[in-house]
């Protein structure tokens, strides 16, 4: 139903009308807040429910749900919005004319009916435009968030495109940045939630230093500052790791956190760098089964330079300890004594007591190695030798896998 013709209201003519909504238009932006363009069409269909009782029409109602739209896309919140169109309709059924009063019951009754429904479609179409944007903003803020991350961990090439996108997100390429990747032992009930507790935590560590979390297949990505060193030597602010270990510990009871960081690099490409290297020492650490809760990239070069030659490697844990498969127990037992060995400083009673076998075990397994090898573990030269070949078979998980060929 369209709009009755200004002969039906033969009493407020097309001046005053527009004096009056522009008046009603005026008060409720300002009791609200709101701007009062916002309001559109909609002091019109209250005016002819007021003045005539007719009621809005689909196409009247569906214009009001653009004027939601609009109103996310500019950053009004849709309470707000309530607040102004609410505002709006007591302020204009106040305010009516007095030459428009003049009216019997029923007539008002009708009207108020009318005000009653319009108000009532037309905030609901409001809410519903409103939240309809919102939800397609979120979405397409998280895509860009999420499409921006994924070419800064990748060291996209483009790197003016990375520094000008990166600025909405409060990164600084002039500073380094380092990245960490905090895994749980089990799966997490609320992902989105617990990256948002991280974020918020890390960013409060960081004293308002803008920080990024992203999850990836279970595994929660953090991009945060470098810190300066005199900051980190004064312990004025946590490193990274220590300040996910302060977020993780009031996160749900029961699940194990492994913490691997990388170093801090400068710029774009510095945040790539620093992602491949929190990773390398995350599958490091699990390789090696490390029991400390967070794990540093600068503490494992030493694997990382045994992990990038595995020809050699395998090579030499084919020469020194393939002869240990030969022993009637397999070459299990005699590694696991080896490593304990070397990890207690070749003190053989603390091997056993950690081992939970006797001190008699430990040197005989001890006394099949040189046997079997040729090499004494008690010798400096010999024991240099066994200890790489013992870490060498640890990374490459050996004699669980076959060893790689060897060129």
């Amino acid at each position: 139903m369209s709009r009755p013709r200004d002969a039906d209201i033969p009493t407020l003519p097309d001046d005053e009308r527009s004096a009056w909504l522009t008046s009603v238009a005026t008060d409720a932006a300002r009791q609200s807040g709101a701007p009062a363009e916002l309001l559109g069409a909609y002091l019109d269909l209250l005016a002819d429910a007021t003045l005539v009782g007719r009621r809005p029409d689909p196409d009247e109602v569906a214009a009001v749900h653009e004027l939601g739209r609009q109103a996310a896309t500019q950053g009004v919140p849709a309470r707000r919005m309530a607040h102004l169109y609410l505002s709006a309709a007591a302020r204009l059924w106040s305010t009516i004319p007095p030459k428009c009063r003049a009216r019997d019951r029923d007539a008002v009754r009708a009207a108020a009916e009318a005000v009653l429904l319009a108000v009532d479609g037309a905030v609901a179409a409001l809410v519903a435009g409103h939240d309809s944007e919102r939800r397609r903003m979120v979405r397409h803020e998280e895509s860009v968030r999420r499409q921006f991350i994924d070419d800064l961990l990748r060291g996209d090439s483009d790197v003016a495109s990375l520094v000008q996108r990166g600025e909405p997100f409060g990164l600084d390429f002039s500073l380094g940045h380092q990245v960490a990747l905090a895994v749980p032992s089990g799966k997490l009930v609320d992902e989105v939630a617990v990256a948002s507790a991280l974020e918020r935590s890390i960013a409060d560590a960081y004293v308002g230093r803008e920080v990024l979390v992203d999850i990836r297949e279970g595994q929660f990505i953090i991009v945060a500052p470098e810190i300066p060193p005199a900051l980190a030597h004064r312990g004025e602010r946590p490193e990274v790791g220590s300040a996910i270990q302060t977020a993780i510990k009031g996160m749900r009871k029961g699940v194990r956190w492994r913490i691997a960081a990388g170093r801090a690099h400068p710029g774009t490409y510095g945040v790539a760098r620093s992602y491949e290297e929190a990773r390398e020492a995350f599958e490091l650490a699990e390789i090696l089964q490390l029991e400390t809760p967070v794990v540093y990239a600068h503490d494992l070069l030493v694997y990382r330079v045994l992990v990038r030659d595995q020809a050699a490697m395998s090579d030499l844990v084919q020469a020194v300890l393939v002869p240990l498969t030969t022993s009637r127990g397999g070459a299990e037992p005699l590694l696991e004594t080896l490593q304990m060995y070397f990890e207690t400083g070749g003190v053989a009673t603390e091997t056993a007591r950690r081992l939970h076998v006797s001190v008699r075990t430990v040197t005989y397994r001890l006394a099949k190695v040189a046997e079997l090898t040729g090499r004494d573990a008690a010798k400096p030269d010999d024991r240099l030798a066994l200890e790489v070949a013992v870490l060498g078979a640890r990374l490459l998980r050996w004699p669980q896998r076959e060893l790689p060929p060897v060129d």
